[in-house]
């Protein structure tokens, strides 16, 4: 956010902002006027180019405590790492909300639900062994976290974007019969 609008995600965390503001109220119409996804995202790539600025960089121990949570899918406690970057935990939780626009605890939520989807999307279908894989005390925390994050039950979620899963299963056993 720093590099391409020059203020923080904690800035514009929870708003919706008009590109207006940013100097790009004419992009949407210049993408709608390209008739290929290949020109548009190379728009893209030049508007956005054009605009990176070299950010102010965070404070070093900041960038440690998000490599250390993203390393570790979000499984570190906040205590853990504000110690090992050398921060009580009431400071890294301010710096972390201030330049990231989440919480440590937040964001450790949001880590833990992509690691799920990444290893259902892998075929992992045992909820109970993911949930404990990925940080979640069990099978019903993982379920009520990806309600909240998802709009959906893990089950749901699985059928209406998974689909190919059931597919490759009927596929499979319908090959085993022939």
């Amino acid at each position: 956010m720093r590099t391409l609008f020059g203020v923080t995600a904690a800035e514009l965390s929870g708003e919706v902002a008009d590109l207006a503001e940013f100097g790009l109220g004419s992009l949407p119409d210049r993408l709608r006027e390209l008739p290929t996804w290949a020109e548009r995202f190379a728009l893209l790539d030049d508007v956005l180019a054009a605009r990176a600025v070299e950010p102010v960089a965070p404070p070093p121990e900041l960038g440690e405590a998000w490599r250390r949570m993203r390393g570790a899918d979000g499984r570190v406690r906040v205590t853990d790492l504000a110690d090992e970057v050398g921060w009580s935990r009431r400071h890294l939780g301010e710096r972390f909300r201030v330049e990231l626009g989440l919480a440590p605890k937040q964001a450790a939520r949001v880590l833990r639900f992509e690691r799920a989807a990444r290893l259902l999307r892998g075929g992992r279908t045992d909820l109970a062994a993911l949930a404990v894989e990925c940080g979640f005390y069990d099978q019903a925390h993982l379920s009520n976290e990806w309600r909240a994050l998802a709009g959906c039950t893990p089950g749901t979620w699985i059928a209406e974007e998974l689909p190919f899963l059931q597919d490759q299963e009927v596929a499979a056993g319908q090959d085993s019969l022939a």
